[in-house]
C-alpha cells in the first residue's frame, strides 16, 4: 500500500470493544485494543494515504451463534438488547466492510462503524 500511495485497512472488532458486559473481560479488552490500534495506525499511515477504520458488529448469524439463536432463552437474551430484534446476516457486515474499503470513504480514517442493529443505541 505504501508503494502504491493509497490503501484502506478495515479492522474487525465488536460492539464489546465499545461497551461492557459481564463475564467477558478478556474478550472485551482485546476488542477495545483493536479500537485504539485502529486510531493509532490511522495516524501512522495517513501520510501514505492509507486509511484505517474499524467495524464493530453486534450479533451475527454464524456458526458461533447458531446454538444460542436456536434456543428460545438464548435468543431472547442475545437479541433482547438489540433494538432491531434480529441478528445481522454476514453479508450485512460484509457490505459495511466493503463500504469502508471503498473510495466512497476516502476522507474517513480512524473511524468506527457500528453495525449492531441498535444494540449500542439502547
Amino acid at each position: 500500500m505504501k508503494a502504491a500511495g493509497v490503501g484502506s485497512i478495515v479492522n474487525i472488532s465488536s460492539i464489546y470493544g465499545l461497551v461492557g458486559a459481564p463475564s467477558a473481560a478478556a474478550f472485551q479488552a482485546t476488542k477495545g485494543a483493536v479500537r485504539l490500534l485502529t486510531k493509532s495506525t490511522a495516524s501512522d499511515y495517513a501520510p501514505f494515504n492509507i486509511r484505517v477504520n474499524s467495524i464493530h458488529p453486534g450479533v451475527i448469524r454464524t456458526a458461533m451463534t447458531e446454538d444460542m439463536l436456536a434456543d428460545p432463552d438464548g435468543q431472547k437474551e442475545i437479541l433482547g438488547a438489540t433494538i432491531m430484534e434480529r441478528p445481522a446476516e454476514p453479508k450485512e457486515v460484509a457490505w459495511a466492510v466493503l463500504f469502508l474499503a471503498s473510495d466512497e470513504t476516502s476522507y474517513m480514517t480512524g473511524s468506527e462503524m457500528v453495525v449492531d442493529g441498535g444494540y449500542t443505541a439502547r
